[in-house]
């Protein structure tokens, strides 16, 4: 007799994760697995999966049975073609599989005018559909007025057509809630999941010698920012605010720049690059040292305000000594305590504060917020309540 529940996963760029949130979830949710009654099926792009010398179209990865999917370069219906292909094919393998009440869970919500015809589906097959609601993307300023106005009619009909919307932010969940009144949503919260680990380099570890020299950068005398290069993260408010300010510190960020309007614009409006204390450092996607960089930091800012629970946020509030927060909603739900929060015109005095506080205060925020982490964000606890869920559909 079928025990296993089948749980498929669409909407990643696979497994095994080089970089990203969702990737990050799926290898996580797969390496952490302890009911082996479930049994996990990821959606992978081809492209994805040759990045890791992978050319098969089945293979396994963390005891998940992995399938790739080809996707044409179409631009930007890229990610909508790859999710419609994606869930076709795993509802072809659960028929053909005979697999009893199959999950399809759903990551973010692209596909909402097509997953109608597919909803019926899962219906025919016993199945139901899961969907992460991800963060607000129709509010990302990256994208033009339609685009945006697809994002958020995508987003309503995901919500009409899920059995189950799992958000990783309370504040997305009650959005959704409040929101979509009108179609009831049946919704859970689990959060999105951190490493707690401390790093394995040390102060005489070449890689770390080398960044250090080459950024011109003092361990202990930077704060750091970390992040996606858009507007809504606030680039520009933190870089003014910390030019305003009388830290003798820089200020050092992490991210991409490449071929980039909104840097252009920034360094005309704001002149950041006369002040030698603010550097853009490009990108580093050794995992080890950015945990290392963030350990050495003399405080994190964040300025994110768009979206769910932020991986970057998590990852600062285990690892970095002190969190300087936006005070949104987002922010405030997965800190708590263990931060000091500012507002858009207040960042500058934060600063200035932070700078006079004593090692026992930084000390103490730092214990409430890895302690924060420990208790609601570990990756083992985010995989078990997960576990629950998708067992507990089986059973009904």
């Amino acid at each position: 007799m079928e025990k296993k529940q089948h749980v498929y996963i669409i909407g990643s760029k696979g497994i095994p994760a080089k970089y990203g949130g969702f990737e990050t979830f799926v290898e996580k949710l797969t390496e952490h697995q302890v009911d082996k009654n479930i049994q996990y099926h990821v959606a992978c792009m081809t492209e994805n999966s040759a990045k890791s010398g992978i050319t098969d179209k089945h293979f396994e990865h963390n005891g998940a049975n992995c399938f790739n999917i080809d996707v044409p370069n179409v631009g930007p219906a890229k990610a909508i073609y790859y999710d419609i292909a994606a869930l076709k094919y795993a509802i072809k393998l659960a028929e053909k599989n005979k697999d009893k009440h199959p999950i399809f869970y759903v990551l973010a919500c692209r596909i909402g005018p097509f997953i109608g015809s597919l909803k019926n589906k899962i219906k025919e097959l016993d199945g139901k559909l899961y969907v992460n609601p991800d963060g607000h993307e129709w509010m990302r300023s990256k994208w033009s007025y339609p685009v945006r106005r697809y994002w958020k009619y995508s987003e309503q009909l995901m919500v009409k057509h899920a059995d189950l919307l799992i958000c990783d932010s309370k504040n997305i969940e009650k959005y959704i809630r409040e929101d979509y009144v009108k179609y009831n949503p049946k919704t859970a919260y689990i959060a999105y999941g951190t490493d707690l680990e401390k790093s394995k380099l040390t102060t005489f570890s070449q890689e770390v010698i080398q960044w250090f020299q080459a950024k011109k950068v003092q361990p202990n005398n930077y704060y750091l920012v970390v992040g996606r290069f858009v507007p809504e993260n606030n680039f520009e408010t933190m870089i003014r605010e910390f030019m305003k300010s009388n830290s003798k510190k820089d200020l050092v960020l992490i991210t991409n720049v490449e071929n980039n309007k909104f840097y252009d614009k920034l360094k005309d409006e704001t002149n950041f690059e006369q002040d030698s204390r603010i550097k853009f450092v490009g990108t580093v996607y050794d995992q080890e040292l950015l945990k290392y960089i963030r350990e050495k930091s003399f405080a994190y800012i964040h300025g994110h305000e768009v979206g769910g629970t932020n991986p970057s946020l998590l990852e600062a509030l285990a690892s970095t000594k002190l969190s300087l927060l936006l005070g949104v909603g987002f922010n405030r739900e997965v800190a708590g305590n263990g931060a000091i929060y500012w507002q858009k015109n207040t960042l500058k005095n934060v600063i200035n504060n932070v700078e006079k506080i004593s090692l026992k205060e930084k000390e103490n925020y730092y214990n409430l917020s890895l302690n924060r982490m420990k208790g609601q964000y570990s990756w083992n606890k985010i995989c078990t309540d997960y576990e629950i869920i998708f067992v507990q559909s089986h059973q009904r």
